[in-house]
């Protein structure tokens, strides 16, 4: 059984995009120069696009099948996704961020708000509201919410883009304690082959 078995055609306004992709490895990167349509493909994972063809599974667990008529909604995909933007919730303080994930768990939960804080470095952060965060912080938080929501798997859209050195070095190395301590399946988009070399078991090109 793959941990990956997707074949899909997503439509976007004036193009197609496709991908292939059969998988054992439990950390796959995306890759491709900006504007392919990775974050369309995520989308479309994520159950937030519906493609226009195809079969997505994830761990022997069919979520879309066009042929079959299965179309999973979102809210039960088991999807933890990390968006290119974090999308917090400006209004709330990162505490309250990260018990959102838990109020809305998919699944039983991977760990507690206090061990998600301290793995991922932000327990003195919690009562700060995303504005007062750095981009690197912002993007620890948007981890964190979606590991609180007990995932089947993790999507995360280039969570180091835009990032310097020091703090794309930090997360990382968050992302590694996360593979390696939950054994979680992802799909990792990136257009850095260094990032791609560092976290993925193998990589598949739009």
């Amino acid at each position: 059984m793959s941990v990956f078995d997707i074949d899909i055609t997503v439509k976007r306004p004036g193009r197609r995009i496709a991908l292939s992709l059969q998988a054992d490895e439990s950390v796959v990167a995306i890759t491709g120069p900006s504007g392919i349509g990775k974050t369309s493909v995520l989308d479309a994972i994520a159950g937030l696009l519906r493609p226009l063809e195809g079969r997505i599974a994830v761990a022997g667990r069919v979520l879309f099948d066009r042929a079959s008529g299965i179309d999973l909604k979102p809210e039960e995909r088991g999807c933890g996704y990390v968006f290119q933007d974090s999308r917090l919730f400006p209004h709330l303080t990162v505490e309250q961020n990260l018990t959102f994930g838990l109020r809305h768990a998919e699944g039983e939960a991977l760990t507690t708000l206090a061990e998600c804080a301290d793995l991922l470095g932000i327990a003195h952060l919690l009562a700060r509201r995303p504005r007062a965060l750095s981009g690197g912080e912002t993007r620890r938080i948007a981890i964190g919410r979606a590991l609180l929501r007990g995932p089947r798997f993790l999507l995360l859209d280039e969570p180091l883009a835009s990032l310097d050195d020091d703090r794309r070095e930090g997360i990382l190395q968050v992302i590694e304690r996360i593979r390696d301590r939950f054994a979680l399946p992802m799909l990792y988009v990136s257009h850095n082959p260094e990032e791609v070399r560092r976290l993925a078991g193998k990589a598949v090109a739009l």
